[in-house]
């Protein structure tokens, strides 16, 4: 039999990447890359003056249609010498989530209509759109009441970055959208509904991100109703009850899309996946014990189990949510890449430019070097890595970032230390948390972008935690994965695999090098950790609710102009 290889294509925020993967050894022959045309939204709607509200972000739905189409053909078009379309047999998805958007019966976004473009509510509301707080407070409120039971499987709190919050946000502000929308579907299923016609759900983000229970299946009618009248039957109304598992083929592709990228008709494409929870298996993790932290702009940690454990502040537990036959845990933090890309575009003055530019360095190459000179510590600097809300364990979008012990002589690498250690300690208490639940971390693996980049993150990683990391070799770790749950749904008849466990055993990858850590960094990152706890329980439990209480002033201000 010739040779199969696969297509996987990664939506992240900013951009798409396409790999073309060889199904026999997991080697990645083409990769390419795809920025957003609109990016994110979180000014203004594009060919409009009108602003938006803080805490917003959206995203243009053509953009993701583009950008697969571009990817797609230039891997095609890259690898056209050596394989023929028809051994490529199968194509996986995944995305950001939970980003969701109303469509029409036949997907068309609302967006798209020129009666609706004016209107955010019709946009694609991206995962970190946190401007559905009061609706996600209200919900939690609610589902507290005797019962309602499901609450406890995401850690105790529905975030607003949820479906349900955005859902209701848009029949807060927007019942004329939510009255012409027939759909309201995460954009991982609109894509795949794109490529082959089907409306054909996952039941991942359905679990993770839609309150949905294999068991028990998605809250009753009543509870919809005790949050709003209007919502009593939205299940059936906006949504599916019909499901499907991870690796099932939605469809073949259809031939528009076949003819713009040079695939042939009909191959399988599997349903749409999770960023986070698709890179598991790429990055070899097929078992219990094993906690994968996806580091990117965000952050998000995955972890499996033998049985449904309950642990505060995760963002939620589904089983098959990962692997078929264990229960996948969710948690993450709201930003890590963000908060240093923030910094250098805010908080660096001409000096440091100019020695970058000398240097023929990136500043993040600058400042990583300035920093890694400095010792745990030595900074006097301790901070709160917030800036975006709290995802895990406080499930907090009012929360924001701080920044103690500042002086006339700190330096910016010493404030750049002190946010890469912030988003560090975040991960023990994700970490803690886990453990204190029963749900052991014997092993940390790392993969995105930020491990690949930086290598003095990940030793404050290895020394803030206390354990030893290994990272995953393919670059674009959550593309790899989707293609791989693309060869699940081909089939082993056609070239590809019987399960994920199989894919995962011939192409996942992780380099043999460990960061180990460093003993005395690890003594003095103890004592800067117990201070970070104190921290972070006073001002993210209730005892002072400054951080809530300036930003409510922000947005009376804000509303004066």
């Amino acid at each position: 039999m010739e040779k199969t290889y696969a297509i996987g294509v990664d939506f992240g925020t900013e951009s798409a990447r396409a790999v073309l993967v060889d199904l026999a050894n997991g080697d990645v022959l083409a990769s390419a890359v795809k920025d957003y045309t609109h990016g994110v939204i979180d000014e203004r709607l594009p060919g409009t003056d009108a602003e938006l509200e803080k805490e917003w972000a959206l995203q243009d739905p053509n953009d993701y249609v583009e950008a697969w189409v571009e990817t797609v053909a230039a891997v095609v078009r890259d690898t056209s010498h050596r394989l023929s379309p028809r051994q490529i047999i199968g194509i996986g998805t995944d995305f950001t989530a939970c980003t969701v958007l109303p469509v029409k019966a036949d997907g068309t976004p609302l967006c798209n209509l020129p009666a609706y473009r004016a209107n955010p509510h019709s946009w694609v509301k991206l995962w970190k759109h946190h401007a559905a707080q009061e609706e996600a407070d209200r919900l939690n409120a609610i589902a507290m009441q005797p019962g309602f039971s499901f609450l406890s499987r995401y850690g105790g709190k529905i975030s607003s970055e949820w479906l349900f919050p955005k859902l209701w946000q848009i029949v807060n502000e927007a019942p004329e959208i939510y009255d012409e929308m027939d759909r309201f579907i995460e954009a991982a299923d609109w894509i795949v509904w794109q490529l082959t016609g089907n409306e054909a759900r996952s039941s991942c983000t359905a679990g993770y991100k839609a309150i949905w229970h294999k068991q028990q299946g998605y809250p009753g009618p009543d509870f919809f109703q005790a949050l709003d009248p209007r919502l009593e039957h939205v299940v059936d109304q906006k949504l599916s009850r019909t499901l499907l598992p991870l690796g099932s083929r939605a469809g073949g592709l259809r031939e528009e899309f076949a003819r713009k990228t040079g695939l042939c008709p009909g191959i399988a494409v599997a349903v749409g996946n999770v960023d986070a929870h698709v890179s598991a298996p790429a990055a070899g993790i097929t078992q219990p014990g094993s906690m994968l932290m996806i580091m990117g702009t965000s952050a998000c940690d995955i972890l499996l189990g033998d049985e449904e454990k309950i642990v505060p502040g995760m963002c939620g537990v589904v089983e098959d949510g990962v692997i078929p036959g264990f229960y996948g845990y969710e948690a993450g933090q709201s930003a890590v890449g963000d908060i240093f890309a923030w910094f250098l575009e805010n908080g660096i003055p001409e000096a440091y430019h100019l020695e970058a530019r000398e240097k023929q360095l990136s500043l993040h190459q600058l400042l990583e070097e300035k920093a890694a000179r400095l010792k745990p510590g030595q900074s006097g600097l301790l901070a709160l890595d917030w800036l975006n809300g709290n995802r895990s364990v406080l499930v907090d979008a009012h929360l924001s970032g701080m920044i103690l012990g500042l002086t006339l002589d700190t330096k910016p690498e010493e404030i750049y230390r002190a946010w890469i250690e912030a988003t560090a300690f975040g991960k023990r208490v994700i970490i803690e948390t886990f453990a204190d639940s029963g749900v052991p971390v014997r092993e940390l693996i790392a993969c995105g972008g930020l491990p690949h980049r930086n290598r003095m993150l990940m030793q404050i990683y290895a020394d803030v935690t206390g354990m030893e990391i290994s990272i995953a070799s393919h670059l674009q770790t959550p593309a790899v994965g989707a293609a791989m749950f693309g060869a699940v749904a081909a089939g082993k008849a056609a070239g590809g695999f019987d399960d994920i466990e199989e894919a995962a055993r011939k192409i996942a990858r992780v380099n043999p090098e460990k960061i180990v850590p460093v003993p005395e960094n690890v003594a003095v990152y103890d004592k800067l950790y117990r201070e970070y706890r104190r921290l972070h329980d006073y001002f993210g439990r209730g005892e002072n609710h400054v951080m809530k209480a300036l930003k409510e002033i922000r947005r009376s201000q804000s509303s004066m102009r």
